[in-house]
């Protein structure tokens, strides 16, 4: 159990904190002089000495004594956070002060339910005196989920009632909940870090979730603008203050790490498991006002958002009540949807206490649980978007994902989900076990669990669409191609990249081309070449297209990666041009020819040999147009058109100066030999 102390300053909690465990907290020269804590300070109990328990029995406590001064609330909101049970101290002499109301607040809005009170330096006041401060405390607890807190009286320096408090916590340790550590990536909010020889780098902590082993990878996050987050080998661990080769949620660890520096590493970053590694500058988080504030929270204001280890300033967009309507302010007391807009990146996960302070860092204004820690800048205050957040809160993060499914028109990013509510290892995949896995068909593993779509990675489901959305896309799909056919008849139908951009332009495309696979399963559309059309649609050949079809192809065919240009084609065939062109982009609309750039034609073998030179050519998945033109024998003209032209089909994606390739695309892979029909579809 992680106690974390709590109150004004003066009051007594480094001395108590010494009493319980023998251990002074105040290790700074500057906080011996001066007689206060400055920075975060640990001591731990073990339980079994104190309370007559064996060893294995016996949990071990932990004590963060966290500063008391106004200046420092940052520091002790640090201390603050995973901490387990409050305890918070109010002296005998002085009463309730200003930092004890502070941090009451402060541990009210971090959601802590369980705590103790320790009435301090009770050796210097009288029986009537402690009995008016106790009358004091209960009504400051009053309406606060410390309200049953039982209190103790205690005078440090001369050992009157720490005995009883030890033995209480001990009680309370024991009867903590065992925090499951299994389905969640480790991660641990950095408080401190130094250096030790023989060890080098040190990260101390708590852990909030998972575990972690000698020998495990790590991720520091978040990174720095632009950079990959830096990696570093657990080669050391200590879990409340002894060596061990694993550690776990709820405790206090230090991390020995192998490949860091001291100055890779700094104050409020997380060190975390790779498969749950993420950081974001904007969140969504269920957020409640704090009772005694003067006024409501209203959209735009500016303030120090408090996660983990780490503070940052940013400002608040107030989104819809619970209930899922749009509101323009969140009242005193009240909860809502709101979202925090960062001025630098955080790490966050779902679950992930926060708290916010006000502009001028001097109060505590509210306080919530962070349900969406990728949230999105477009379309955050509308109906869908509040309906999603409602399904969000929800306990598990299975019935999480089963109300996104069911809301979510776009589907749901499972990678990104899983990662966002820090699930890893085995309890990913059991995560969408539910929605199934099925088989591989075309390069991209689909299946319907029901009528849920579901799109296979590389190393699991990567992206899930609910029945009612995979049905009404379906629909929708189907309906723009049916209009295209009436506003293009003389074409066979839009290339699959363009018929997303008419139908579902904001549609994942792996989910996308999920769908046109399950609409050419059924038989609901074909796919001739790159271009996609109704069965009922298609470019019928005339005697003369037939004609010249036979007198041209020979010619196409040998061309080989140099393609032939249509008035080429027609004086070596002596046709007039322009019947010439007519029946190539028939030829073309049928799929039976590949028209690269404005009258430039391939063969089907070519475009297939040219897809494979592309393949190959791809370096990290990415193909530069040097070394296509060199694998290729191709000009630096022709090259850059051929990879357009891959581009506009679906095979590459333009990024920057780089064609990315689609790995999961299927096209022009043909085990056959044979032109590529419907089976191109991924």
């Amino acid at each position: 159990m992680i106690v974390g102390t709590a109150g004004h300053i003066d009051h007594g909690k480094t001395t108590l904190v010494k009493a319980l465990t023998g251990v002074d907290t105040d290790r700074l020269p500057e906080e011996k002089r001066r007689g206060i804590s400055i920075a975060l300070g640990y001591a731990y109990l073990d339980a079994g000495a104190a309370g007559g328990a064996s060893a294995v029995e016996a949990p071990r406590i932990g004590f963060v004594d966290v500063p008391g001064h106004e200046r420092l609330i940052h520091t002790m909101l640090s201390g603050a956070t995973g901490i387990d049970h409050a305890l918070l101290l109010v002296a005998a002499d002085d009463g309730v002060m200003p930092q004890t109301r502070e941090h009451l607040a402060l541990l009210s809005l971090l959601g802590l339910e369980r705590g103790t009170i320790a009435l301090t330096k009770c050796d210097r006041v009288d029986a009537a005196t402690r009995a008016r401060r106790r009358d004091e405390v209960r009504a400051l607890l009053a309406g606060t989920p410390l309200a049953g807190a039982p209190v103790f009286d205690v005078a440090a320096t001369t050992g009157a009632g720490v005995g009883a408090l030890r033995d209480h916590l001990v009680a309370a340790a024991k009867a903590l909940p065992v925090r499951e550590a299994g389905g969640q990536g480790f991660r641990l909010a950095v408080d401190r870090v130094f250096s030790l020889p023989g060890v080098g780098t040190v990260c101390t902590g708590t852990a909030h979730a998972g575990e972690v082993a000698l020998g495990d990878e790590l991720l520091v996050l978040p990174p720095s603008p632009g950079q990959a987050p830096l990696r570093g080998r657990v080669r050391s661990l200590h879990a409340q203050n002894a060596a061990a080769t694993r550690a776990s949620a709820g405790q206090r660890v230090a991390i020995g790490l192998a490949g860091l520096d001291k100055e890779d590493v700094g104050h409020g970053q997380w060190l975390a498991a790779p498969e749950v590694a993420q950081w974001t500058d904007r969140l969504d988080a269920r957020l409640r006002l704090w009772p005694e504030e003067a006024k409501a929270l209203r959209s735009g204001t500016p303030v120090h958002v408090h996660l983990g280890a780490t503070q940052v300033t940013g400002s608040v967009a107030v989104l819809g009540s619970l209930g899922g309507k749009p509101i323009e302010a969140l009242q005193p007391g009240g909860e809502a949807f709101v979202q925090l807009v960062l001025h630098r990146p955080i790490g966050a996960w779902a679950g992930d206490r926060v708290v916010l302070r006000d502009a001028s860092a001097t109060r505590a204004l509210a306080g919530g649980v962070v349900l969406d820690p990728q949230a999105p800048v477009r379309y955050r205050r509308t109906p869908q978007r509040l309906a999603e957040l409602i399904v969000l809160t929800a306990e598990t993060p299975a019935q999480r994902l089963d109300g996104l499914l069911a809301q979510a028109p776009m589907g749901v990013d499972l990678v990104r989900f899983s990662a966002g509510q820090g699930v890893a290892g085995p309890a990913r995949a059991a995560l969408v076990a539910a929605i199934g896995t099925g088989g591989r068909e075309g390069g991209l593993a689909t299946t319907t669990a029901g009528a849920i779509t579901v799109v296979q990675g590389a190393e699991g489901p990567a992206w899930a669409l609910g029945a009612a959305q995979t049905a009404q896309w379906a629909y929708t799909a189907q309906e723009r191609l049916q209009r295209y056919h009436q506003e293009q008849p003389e074409e066979l139908g839009p290339d699959l990249a363009r018929w997303r951009r008419l139908a579902a332009p904001r549609m994942a495309e792996p989910l996308w081309r999920a769908l046109v696979q399950r609409l050419v399963a059924a038989g609901r559309v074909d796919v001739s070449g790159a271009a996609a059309h109704l069965p009922a649609h298609g470019v019928q050949l005339s005697a003369l297209d037939e004609r010249l079809a036979q007198k041209v192809m020979p010619r196409l065919l040998s061309a080989g990666f140099e393609g032939v240009w249509a008035r080429d084609l027609a004086k070596e065939a002596g046709e007039p041009e322009a019947l010439v062109r007519t029946t190539l982009a028939r030829l073309a609309q049928r799929g039976e020819l590949f028209q690269v750039v404005k009258d430039l034609y391939y063969a089907p073998p070519a475009i297939r040999a040219l897809a494979g030179v592309v393949r190959e050519s791809a370096s990290e998945g990415d193909v530069r147009a040097a070394e296509f033109r060199d694998r290729s024998g191709l000009g630096r003209k022709r090259a850059i058109q051929v990879l357009e032209f891959f581009d506009r089909v679906g095979l590459l994606r333009r990024v920057g100066d780089a064609h990315r390739l689609r790995a999961d695309c299927q096209l022009f892979i043909d085990d056959d030999g044979h032109a590529p029909n419907a089976d191109i579809t991924a």
